[in-house]
């Protein structure tokens, strides 16, 4: 059953619309309705060339016409799985049209005047299109009706279909499992009865003893039976077994004597030694590259950005490219072959459109074909690159072009739009104005409870790199005069705590050099306990009023364990840890951990009800060079922005990224 259906103007006029319960009305006048989120999420950012969208439980199905500039939406409860959203679509646009055709042709001919006398023809043919829709009601309802009832036919055949062959398949795999001496029942026979049924398994465990290797395993020579089917009391084969039992697990002695408490300590090389600030000057200087520190301006520590380099590959300065040219190949006539030149690429697919001309679907469907190629060498996922691309044709068709240079211009223009739009962000990457302004609120209501911190979950697949870029960013805000706690909730992963600790002694060192006080502490209850009550538990230590610490970032063992802790301590920001070498399993990754965060936080309740992924941070982008294409792919699916990309092994290789910086790699050869 559907809940709401319109047809709308891209302006924003609503030509006709209906909602099909109070509930599904009453959201529709919402702001937070499906269809305005669909124009929100989807339709401004540029990503047409999905064909569905699903936004707090709805599936929402949408087409357009692009001459009219028309766009028809159905929105529908996702748990109910229809089948024919996109035909009931389909068949409504060819309806509408066939039937209002004149009348649409002259409304949107006239909302695109832009005189001043524009505003008379618009409102009188507002009021108009409200009487001439009239009679698209009835249509509309035989329309659906007949859809429901086509789809409720194909669910009941399906299901007598399934029942007829449930059977025949049933008898035939038990007739595969069955030895041929075994009791069979025929069609006119009753039932088996309890003892029938005992009677018939232990036949079938006598004949499987019986069988040559059935239970000795394949190679193995048949075991010796006794005329019940069971082994043979004294034979070799039950001295066989009797000999291959393996002996008890006993405690493990050292010199043949027990353990005592001192070995015990002896080998425990998990507590830090006794005077970490005696470590050479060296490692200190090793943990930092200077090079990379950001700036601080105003009290205010900003790690650096991003920048594409054009600079060539290797190495290579500028006499060894007039080198390379000079020394190029001739061919048989004794002429230089040509030199593909940085842009030849895309250069050569924009030289497929010339003339003047309105662009057809047949003139773009080369050029988008390459422009897709050249998106996943950049490291773009396949399915967001056909998507990307098929947007970029959609707002490019039917647009009249003229020449060489306007065609090269305008395609250029219509992907870096769409990229610029998907990248950009939606809301706010200010971290650090997020935090100060939560710990300013929360200063001026304290109580004695204490001030709570701003929590930071970092979620991701183990190898990715989220302790490693966790102290990163705890490097950045200790910069900036934060206090931060860092509660070591990996409690699978062997060694997780203790590189955590390795991270704080360092982090600790590092700001008393400069001649403060530690600013970093570790939270941590060692392996295999509850991780959601590990981070509840830090976040109320660093809320204490004796301790104040301003951030806790959360470590977590990348496990559905994660669902759970945040869920039950709604931090304030979920970032998700994920590699720039992966493609197309970064996106599978991030779509999976989303919607399972989201899931799982809707059916358990809680604080972090509906909870998802609030930003990423892409680790290893210093080995991708111009292959930026996992920013998009990550952007595109989650519609949230990057925060942090981490290029290195020091806790200064941190950067932020610049929209522009990415579109420029992404359109480079």
């Amino acid at each position: 059953m559907l809940d709401h259906c319109s047809i709308s103007h891209k302006g924003g006029i609503v030509l006709w619309s209906r909602s099909f319960t109070p509930a599904a009305e009453q959201l529709a006048a919402s702001s937070a309705s499906p269809v305005n989120s669909l124009i929100r999420d989807v339709l401004i950012e540029g990503r047409t060339a999905e064909s569905s969208y699903e936004k707090d439980g709805y599936a929402i199905r949408w087409s357009f016409v692009n001459d009219l500039e028309l766009i028809f939406v159905v929105a529908y409860q996702r748990i109910l799985q229809l089948t024919y959203p996109d035909e009931l679509i389909n068949a409504m646009k060819a309806l509408f049209l066939k039937l209002f055709q004149p009348f649409l042709t002259s409304f949107v001919a006239s909302i695109r005047i832009t005189s001043a006398s524009t505003v008379a023809v618009v409102n009188s043919t507002i009021l108009d299109f409200r009487n001439a829709f009239e009679g698209w009601d009835k249509v509309f309802d035989k329309l659906l009706s007949g859809f429901e009832e086509r789809a409720g036919k194909d669910r009941n055949s399906r299901l007598r279909g399934s029942q007829k062959l449930l059977a025949p398949s049933a008898q035939g795999a038990q007739a595969s499992d069955s030895f041929e001496t075994l009791p069979t029942k025929t069609q006119e026979s009753s039932p088996n009865s309890g003892e029938e049924i005992a009677r018939n398994v232990a036949a079938l465990k006598s004949r499987m003893r019986g069988r040559p290797g059935s239970a000795s395993g394949r190679g193995k020579s048949p075991r010796k039976v006794g005329r019940g089917g069971g082994v043979v009391p004294g034979s070799d084969t039950e001295n066989n077994t009797a000999q291959k039992r393996k002996p008890e697990k006993v405690a493990r002695k050292w010199d043949d004597s027990l353990i005592t408490e001192n070995d015990m300590a002896a080998l425990d090389f998990s507590v830090d030694g006794p005077s970490s600030t005696d470590a050479p000057e060296v490692v200190l200087n090793a943990l930092i590259d200077e090079d990379s520190l950001g700036t601080k301006k105003n009290g205010i520590y900003e790690v650096k950005d991003w920048s594409f380099s054009t600079k060539p590959k290797g190495g290579e300065n500028e006499d060894d490219l007039i080198s390379q040219a000079l020394n190029s190949k001739l061919d048989v006539n004794g002429k230089s072959q040509l030199v593909d030149t940085p842009t030849s690429t895309l250069g050569n697919i924009f030289a497929r459109l010339t003339g003047s001309k309105v662009l057809t679907e047949q003139d773009l469907k080369p050029v988008l074909s390459a422009m897709q190629d050249h998106l996943m060498k950049k490291n773009v996922a396949k399915d967001i690159a056909e998507q990307v691309c098929e947007g970029v044709g959609e707002s490019l068709k039917g647009r009249k072009i003229g020449g060489f240079r306007g065609i090269k211009s305008e395609v250029q223009a219509a992907l870096s739009t769409t990229l610029t739009r998907i990248l950009t962000p939606k809301s706010s990457t200010d971290l650090l104005l997020s935090i100060r302004s939560k710990l300013s609120s929360a200063t001026a209501s304290t109580s004695s409870a204490g001030r709570p911190p701003y929590s930071i979950t970092f979620v991701g697949v183990n190898g990715v790199g989220k302790s490693t870029n966790l102290s990163k960013v705890c490097f950045w805000l200790v910069q900036n005069g934060l206090r931060v706690l860092i509660a070591a909730c990996d409690t699978f992963r062997s060694g997780a705590v203790e590189q955590l600790r390795v991270h704080v002694r360092n982090l600790s060192m590092l700001s008393e050099r400069e001649g403060g006080t530690a600013m970093v502490e570790l939270y941590e209850r060692g392996y295999g306990k509850d991780a959601a009550g590990i981070a509840r538990d830090a976040i109320s230590y660093g809320k204490s009023k004796d301790i104040g610490f301003d951030v806790v970032l959360i470590d977590t063992a990348g496990r559905m364990q994660d669902n759970e802790l945040v869920s039950t301590n709604n931090p304030d920001k979920v970032i998700f840890v994920g590699e720039a070498l992966v493609g197309n399993e970064a996106v599978d990754q991030l779509s999976k951990f989303d919607r399972s965060l989201k899931d799982f936080s809707t059916v358990a309740g809680g604080p972090g009800k509906g909870r998802g992924i609030d930003g990423m941070l892409v680790t290893k982008w210093d080995t991708v060079d111009d292959k930026v294409g996992a920013a998009l792919s990550m952007t595109y699916v989650t519609g949230q922005p990057i925060l942090f990309v981490g290029c290195g092994q020091t806790y200064t290789d941190l950067r932020q990224l610049r929209v522009g910086n990415v579109v420029q790699a992404l359109l480079s050869d």
